[in-house]
């Protein structure tokens, strides 16, 4: 029997994404400070080793080591000429270590600059970037797309309409990384929950969530409520996912220190779920121990 699609799993009870990546390829000997992506054609065993563990952990899904592989990013490293390779062989590993039975998404991240006039971006370019980044992950054989920690709604909406474009039947998740502040959750460009669901619905999302950000767990599930109150307002089919990271961060001798443990995780992934929320992972200081974790404690 055909597996369903993941447009239509992502609407049938509860899902199980991965957890952080950065952080499993360093344990895994990746030197810190590399280019993470270019990891996928320099050393896919450690690629594949991050994803089979989700998978043995519980994850019904994997997100491609892409993040940061689009040219912009890439860039940075002197690998921006080879953004379809990196992304086409991030999507074949992770496909590689999912099998027939579980799901690939497509990971697109930020470009890490601003649009015009705050930043040098120009609205075509980086279309375009995010078009030819969305382009191999499909050519490479993902499930859906998925684009994470957005900060900006222009970025965001630029990010969207290029994954939608390529994306065919193939679902598109997006997401935005929020802060507590006086003013209640805002994204480090100012974007309020409503904001940025309503921005994600107009376009068709599939999937609209949060990931990452500096919350505390217990406002994880906070946010969590926010996102599903106001999306029951605006659409009857769009799914809420979330991603937290494991609790909000430390900073010891220079590093982020995730401290929180994977029982803790759970217990407040699981709030998050009797929230509204179905399609439930991790981000930063998540590890598959943090994943097996959630996957008991849910049950599934």
């Amino acid at each position: 029997m055909a597996k369903m699609t993941l447009k239509d799993r992502i609407a049938r009870g509860v899902l199980v994404l991965d957890g952080a990546m950065g952080t499993e390829l360093i344990a895994r000997g990746a030197p810190p400070g590399v280019c993470n992506d270019y990891l996928n054609l320099e050393s896919p065993d450690i690629v594949l080793a991050v994803h089979r563990a989700y998978l043995e952990a519980g994850s019904d899904a994997v997100l491609t080591n892409t993040f940061g592989a689009n040219r912009y990013a890439l860039a940075r490293h002197d690998f921006a000429e080879r953004v379809r390779e990196i992304n086409e062989a991030g999507a074949q590993l992770a496909r590689q270590a999912a099998g027939d039975q579980k799901y690939v998404l497509g990971d697109i991240g930020p470009s890490g600059d601003f649009l015009e006039p705050l930043g040098g971006l120009k609205a075509a370019e980086l279309r375009d970037a995010f078009t030819e980044q969305a382009e191999a992950l499909v050519a490479g054989g993902v499930g859906g797309l998925i684009i994470e920690t957005m900060t900006a709604l222009d970025e965001l909406a630029i990010a969207i309409e290029a994954a939608g474009a390529v994306a065919g039947d193939l679902p598109v998740f997006a997401s935005m990384a929020f802060d507590k502040t006086a003013d209640g959750f805002r994204t480090m460009m100012g974007v309020d929950v409503r904001g940025a669901l309503t921005k994600m619905a107009s376009l068709g999302v599939d999937a609209a969530g949060f990931n990452c950000g500096t919350v505390s767990l217990d406002e994880y599930v906070e946010l969590a409520g926010e996102y599903v109150s106001i999306a029951g307002g605006l659409s009857e089919d769009l799914v809420i996912y979330a991603e937290p990271n494991a609790g909000r961060p430390e900073l010891v001798d220079g590093q982020a220190v995730y401290r929180v443990s994977p029982q803790e995780f759970a217990a407040a992934v699981k709030r998050i779920h009797e929230a509204g929320v179905n399609v439930l992972g991790g981000c930063c200081g998540t590890s598959p121990a943090h994943i097996k974790a959630v996957a008991d404690m849910l049950g599934v």
